[in-house]
């Protein structure tokens, strides 16, 4: 876990997992069960051009994830082109997400998780650290970490939002079922927050706090 890879892959692997587990639990069971897990796999890693998407945003966000966790698992971590490749590929899966987020009917995430994720990705690939940047004072927070931070804030509160619905149809004695996504989707995001965190400072005198996290 040295590092924002270990923590970007584990929250990818997170929410993959349990999405697929809550996928297959609640598949309908006919007379042939090992076929209706079938069908509930395919359904969900290509049941829609959506979901398609989707799975292929995850593959690469995980190889971005690799691509983080190789720059800071050097004695001289982090290694600067190996940590830009991950913004680069991170921003390529940031624009598949916005993609995917529209085809499944979502514009407003579209818009956040993946277009203000993507232009702080892909400034962070192209800018160099120090480099001052035009109107934007040098004591402030680097505005394109700054932004992928951001770009977490709308899905947390429509996650929590969910979540709170769900909570009292649960106490009211509702099914349990509606509480496993929302929270797992609210530790996703605090594993990619705490990644987000760690690569304030890239390129600065304070990386070695912040490394060590």
């Amino acid at each position: 876990m040295k590092g924002p890879g270990g923590y970007y892959n584990s929250g990818n692997a997170l929410g993959l997992i349990v999405g697929l587990a809550i996928q297959i639990a609640t598949a309908p069971v006919g007379l042939h069960e090992g076929s209706s897990v079938t069908m509930a796999v395919i359904e969900y890693f290509a049941g829609s051009h959506g979901t398609v998407a989707l799975t292929l945003t995850t593959l690469v966000f995980f190889w971005g994830g690799e691509a983080y966790h190789r720059a800071w698992a050097r004695p001289d971590a982090p290694d600067p082109a190996l940590n830009r490749l991950g913004d680069f590929l991170s921003g390529l899966g940031a624009i598949g997400l916005g993609i995917a987020l529209l085809l499944l009917g979502d514009p407003l995430l579209a818009a956040t998780s993946g277009l203000l994720h993507a232009l702080g990705k892909f400034g962070s690939t192209f800018h160099r650290p120090g480099t001052p940047i035009p109107m934007w004072p040098a004591a402030w927070p680097d505005p394109f970490r700054s932004a992928v931070l951001a770009s977490r804030l709308p899905a947390m509160l429509a996650t929590t939002v969910a979540l709170g619905r769900a909570l009292p149809e649960v106490w009211s004695g509702g099914s349990f079922a509606a509480l496993p996504m929302p929270l797992t989707l609210l530790g996703c995001y605090l594993l990619w927050t705490k990644a987000d965190l760690l690569l304030f400072g890239v390129g600065t005198k304070a990386i070695r706090q912040i490394s060590t996290c």
